[in-house]
């Protein structure tokens, strides 16, 4: 992807931020023990690259009902996400402080989104 084109979806901050989480998680995931590939690190990794991939689905969809459902699916995947970070926690792949640091993030994320289908509601009404 060229890093200089910037539009549409791209351009939306929440995409973006989970962009970044993505991210993170796919690092952290290559950290894990052999045992946890076929298990915890591809429910990580698809669950943690569903929620980028709704918030894009749903922008090309041009109609504020199916984006927001998209979104909702979105958000619905990053709680999927947390819950598989305290799954390695639990796991005692993470440690406490690693996941609070990723609950921060899941939080801004959650913010951002939850801005984003207010947004699309509030243009739906226009």
């Amino acid at each position: 992807m060229n890093e200089e084109y910037k539009g549409g979806f791209e351009d939306l901050d929440v995409w973006n931020e989970a962009r970044k989480y993505r991210k993170v998680i796919s690092e952290l995931v290559k950290k894990f023990p052999m045992e946890a590939k076929y298990k915890l690190v591809n429910q990580l990794t698809r669950s943690a690259r569903s929620i980028t991939a709704n918030i894009a689905e749903g922008y090309g969809r041009f109609h504020y009902q199916e984006n927001i459902q998209y979104c909702r699916q979105a958000r619905g995947s990053l709680m999927e996400t947390l819950d598989h970070l305290i799954c390695a926690n639990d796991e005692c792949y993470i440690d406490d402080s690693a996941l609070q640091k990723y609950r921060e993030h899941y939080s801004l994320i959650l913010k951002l989104l939850n801005g984003y289908i207010a947004f699309l509601k509030r243009k739906k009404e226009e």
